[in-house]
């Protein structure tokens, strides 16, 4: 699923946000690895020379981009294409997601 702009997709099942997220990257061949933030954690501005795809897991996260933000829940994903600034902070309760890169780096 390759995109041009940030893009979410919202798959939110009560309890099952992890069986999502393995899923969605077996089905398209990525390995991911998971991390988590406790509350109020904030990334500033950066970008990636490949594409993250990247489920949330557990609590919530916002990616913050030039255009709008995005508020990731148990079970949303968020496909940010290689070379996409954004910024990022973590939800009240933390977040743990499950990311990983797609070969799609920048030229």
């Amino acid at each position: 699923m390759a995109h041009d702009s940030p893009h979410l997709e919202s798959t939110r099942r009560a309890g099952a946000a992890r069986t999502v997220a393995a899923t969605g990257f077996a089905a398209e061949g990525l390995v991911p690895h998971a991390w988590s933030n406790g509350p109020g954690v904030r990334y500033e501005v950066h970008q990636h020379a490949h594409h993250k795809v990247l489920f949330c897991v557990a609590g919530s996260i916002t990616f913050h981009t030039e255009d709008r933000d995005f508020t990731l829940g148990p079970g949303d994903r968020l496909d940010l294409p290689a070379g996409t600034a954004h910024s990022a902070t973590v939800g009240p309760d933390g977040v743990t997601c499950m990311e990983a890169y797609r070969n799609e780096a920048l030229r």
